[in-house]
């Protein structure tokens, strides 16, 4: 009570400061998962059910130890019976009489009803994920204590509401999860203001009030969003028994928004009793125009748009639907970091300051009405939109409304968009072809692209290349991609989806649950750990695009760009470069900056690396960064300057103190060198053994050619100078894959093979070794990294130095750890392998090559879509990697760059051979 009696003092005193004329907002509850308000609570079924105690507000109250997880599929026992109880005791202030009160639920999972001291507030609303108030002035005491009692059912009574929103592929919570406030609003008040600002400068206000008095005046006056007036004020008087007025003017040189300039104003609304200020709203705005021309493409500012987007819920995973400002920026800005430019709400509406966000930095928004294989009944349904127009009509950022989504639609309230839309918004079903649009999901490339260049509907999925596990997101983005911007006909496409929906599980030990594969599906994972796609996206999606480039000894300090932004010259970015010396030289770092082509959107030309030094061959790599007007960094890509090649010769050392010795043992030939000894098989020329004076390294049984034979035959041995060589001896018909071996003196090893892969098609190709998982720490390795890769996703990592630590880590799996340790790697030049024991490094001079660490565990799904190909062995080194499917499309369905493997030549001749060289230095 007394933390009751100072709230109440605080509100007091807050009331003090507020002008009278503007709306006040007074929190009954938290704003947000971080802030929050302890309530009275009693739960019916479920985990601490049966008695009153406390639950903060906003929450879902499974996260607090009450009720059932449920998952949108799982059949619930205590469906219909799962209810909280609330109470809240407020004062309510004596300057309060004679005002006009709302009670505000920003939303509520999913029926609701509310009492105010004992009386109720009126008709129980049905539905989560919608803004809904109640007018309480009649029912309160003043100067005195409130009681607000609200019954919340985790399941609506509304068949039509658990269709739509209970029965979705996601988790399905309940409870007061978004914040309760009471409006305070002077009797005479602006009700609603809808807002149509294009971008001519025409802008266009409907205004509706409570009051027809004959003396009232609205009043609209555009400013900057620093203070400064823009124009002179709108101006018209309210006629006897009009409650609604439209104003309406043209502005000159307005600032347009879009998604790379985002610019904003504010429109100070006021309600005007004889020149003076009764009530007074203000809207932040934007000026863009949104058209879609059929056949042809979406427009925003009569410019053509490819939309670059994700789609993403509510989410939080200690806290379920309940959100902050603070996620919502972070997940604006995670998404604005990948070079996003889009987003669309799946599938329901999102949190205020979520759209608020997403208007201040620059995303184009699809707003969504809840329905999932599912929809409301017309009545429900169009309750629901008009609390969805209300709330979020006016942000410049939502450029589309969605009836429903994957069936969730109903036809009937297709035609209620445009009427109480002002803007008169496109309205899009996702995964049907329906107004133009063709925005069916997860497609594959060969049907699914070719069926949209066929077609004539403007192409855009609403969901494409799902995400489950390592899966979809980056692996086979490019291909999609690029064809998606070159054909006229496409507009874009959203990821599915951007977070692992790992939800804590107070009755399971606060576990991280994502109910098996099905909300593994994000870029990011609960907490917005970055997997390896999120880097992928970030490179395939650049505003900038740089050309495939070799560096060499002619490199001019030139690269060919396209600029791939829709409203943004090149000449507003900044470039910088930066060489680094990786061990071949121990040179300095230098940077410099990089020349700003005058480059429109869709053109093409040069960025020039100014003032590069006379020596900058004897570096191995140069990095050129990309900064967007504000600042942020578009991508930083990375150029190799120094080929495998030479920096093998700079590390290998042959030469020794002594002559190596070459022993027969039985079956083996064991070789002696600077104290190091290792054996091979007589019959194979496999390695079996290696050993140092510190003990044995269980590193063997190799190279196993992967996907082709292992028949080295006829081995024979001889000393060249001061090496021992092993090599096999070629047979066209049974021993045509080749190896050799040379110790040196130094007691590095040369292995040298030359192999044919085994088939036609095949899923990869190189050598395999043994090595026992259980003994490896790290490693350390120069090359692409430090994310794993995958056939179809090899963008995103940068060339360099990477240190990884051995993980267990399944992608949207606990623990949740990145960079994932197993997996492939790209273009190695070394690699270090960090064990229990000692520790061996091995050394290519052979371009192009992947090692790979160990397997992931095998993980599919029910349509066998999502299945990981790894060869034989623990340690291998690759000229061929497999592509990863998703849930919805096998691996080799997702482009040319997720395809098998192709070799059309079966003649065993050497020439025609595949050949890997690698070093191994054993004693380090």
């Amino acid at each position: 009570m007394n933390k009751r009696i100072l709230l109440f003092l605080f509100l007091v005193l807050s009331f003090k400061a507020l002008y009278a004329q503007e709306t006040q907002k007074v929190y009954l509850s938290g704003k947000g998962h971080d802030q929050t308000v302890p309530w009275d609570f009693f739960c019916t079924e479920g985990r601490n059910a049966g008695k009153w105690t406390s639950i903060p507000v906003p929450s879902n109250w499974e996260l607090q130890g009450f009720g059932k997880y449920n998952y949108g599929f799982a059949k619930d026992s205590s469906r219909g019976k799962e209810k909280g109880l609330y109470k809240y005791r407020f004062q309510a202030p004596k300057s309060w009489q004679g005002k006009a009160l709302n009670l505000v639920f920003e939303g509520v999972m999913t029926d609701t009803e509310v009492k105010i001291n004992g009386k109720s507030a009126g008709e129980i609303h049905h539905g989560a994920y919608y803004a809904f108030k109640y007018p309480i002035a009649q029912l309160l005491n003043y100067d005195a204590e409130n009681l607000l009692e609200v019954t919340v059912s985790k399941h609506s009574e509304n068949q039509s509401v658990n269709e739509a929103e209970r029965k979705g592929d996601f988790w399905i919570f309940g409870g007061i999860f978004r914040p309760v406030y009471i409006e305070v609003l002077p009797t005479q008040h602006i009700t609603r203001v809808s807002i149509d600002a294009k971008a001519n400068g025409n802008l266009k206000a409907v205004i509706r009030t409570t009051s027809s008095n004959t003396n009232l005046t609205l009043s609209a006056q555009l400013h900057t969003l620093n203070g400064q007036k823009v124009g002179t004020p709108i101006q018209a008087n309210l006629k006897a028994g009009q409650s609604e007025l439209t104003l309406e003017k043209l502005y000159q040189n307005i600032q347009l928004w879009t998604s790379e300039t985002p610019n904003r104003y504010k429109l100070i609304v006021s309600l005007l009793q004889n020149g003076k200020a009764v009530h007074v709203v203000e809207k932040k705005i934007g000026f863009r125009t949104v058209e879609v021309k059929l056949r042809d493409g979406v427009y925003v500012n009569g410019t053509k748009i490819k939309f670059k987007g994700v789609n993403r819920h509510s989410f939080w995973p200690t806290s379920g639907r309940t959100t902050s400002k603070a996620v919502s920026l972070l997940d604006v800005q995670l998404m604005k970091d990948m070079n996003m430019n889009a987003v669309r709400m799946s599938h329901y509406p999102p949190d205020d300051h979520f759209l608020d966000t997403c208007d201040s930095l620059g995303l184009f928004v699809m707003d969504e009405l809840a329905g999932w294989h599912g929809n409301y009944d017309t009545p429900t349904g169009t309750k629901r939109l008009e609390e969805l127009m209300e709330h979020d009509e006016n942000h410049p950022s939502v450029i589309f409304w969605i009836n429903g989504n994957e069936g969730g639609h109903n036809y009937e309230l297709d035609p209620i968009f445009p009427q109480k839309d002002l803007q008169k918004r496109p309205v899009i079903h996702a995964w049907e072809d329906f107004a133009g649009f063709d925005t069916q999901h997860y497609r594959d490339y060969n049907y699914g692209i070719g069926n949209y260049d066929h077609g004539h509907s403007i192409v855009m999925p609403t969901e494409f290349l799902h995400g489950m596990y390592d899966g979809g997101h980056g692996a086979g983005l490019e291909d999609y991609w690029e064809h998606i911007w070159t054909t006229p006909l496409c507009a874009g496409g959203f990821l599915w989806d951007f977070v692992d929906q790992g939800i804590v599980r107070t009755d399971k030990n606060g576990i991280l649950d994502t109910d098996g594969n099905r909300a593994a599906d994000g870029i990011v994972g609960p907490y917005r750990e970055k997997e390896g796609s999120y880097f992928t996206i970030k490179e395939v999606w650049s505003p900038i695009k740089f050309e495939a480039k070799e560096i060499t000894s002619d490199f001019d300090g030139k690269f060919t760009i396209e600029n791939r932004y829709h409203f943004t010259n090149t000449n507003q970015c900044r470039f910088t470069w930066k060489l680094k010396s990786l061990g071949l030289h121990q040179l300095p770092e230098l940077s410099g900056k990089a020349l700003s082509p005058n480059l429109k959107p869709l053109e093409k030309g040069t960025v020039s690396c100014q003032q590069l030094p006379q020596n900058w061959q004897e570096y191995d790599v140069l990095y050129l960064s990309a900064f967007d007007p504000f600042g942020k960094e578009i991508f930083t890509w990375s150029f190799k300057i120094t080929l495998p090649k030479t920096m093998a010769q700079a590390m290998v050392k042959t030469s020794g103190s002594a002559k190596p010795t070459l022993q027969e043992q039985d079956s083996l030939y064991v070789v002696k060198a600077n104290g190091l000894t290792i054996s091979f098989s007589k019959k194979s020329g496999l390695l079996k053994s290696v050993q140092t004076e510190k003990g044995v390294i269980p590193f063997n049984n190799g190279p196993i050619v992967q996907e082709g034979s292992t028949n080295f035959k006829n081995i024979t041995t001889r000393f060249e100078g001061e090496n021992v060589v092993i090599e096999s001896t070629y047979d066209k018909k049974e021993a045509f894959n080749t190896l050799q071996w040379i110790i040196y003196p130094s007691g590095w090893v040369k292995l040298k093979v030359k192999y044919f892969p085994a088939a036609y098609l095949t899923n990869y190709f190189g050598l395999n070794f043994s090595f026992p998982e259980s003994e490896i720490k790290g490693v350390e390795y120069l090359g692409n990294g430090p994310y794993r890769v995958w056939k179809n996703r090899l963008k995103g990592n940068q060339f360099g130095i990477w240190k990884k630590d051995y993980n267990t880590t399944e992608t949207g799996e606990i623990p949740f750890v990145y960079p994932e340790f197993k997996g492939y790697h790209a273009n190695m030049y070394w690699c270090k392998f960090i064990t229990k024991g000692q520790p061996f490094t091995v050394v290519t001079e052979t371009e192009d090559v992947f090692f790979r660490l160990f397997s992931p565990a095998f993980k599919t799904d029910s349509y066998q879509n999502y299945v990981i190909n790894f060869p034989s062995g623990d340690i291998s080194f690759m000229q061929g990697i497999s592509a990863i499917g998703s849930k919805t499309n096998r691996a080799d369905n997702t482009g040319p760059m997720s395809m098998k493997h192709v070799f059309y030549d079966y003649e065993k001749e050497p020439k025609r051979a595949v050949e890997m060289v690698l070093y191994f230095d054993f004693l380090k």
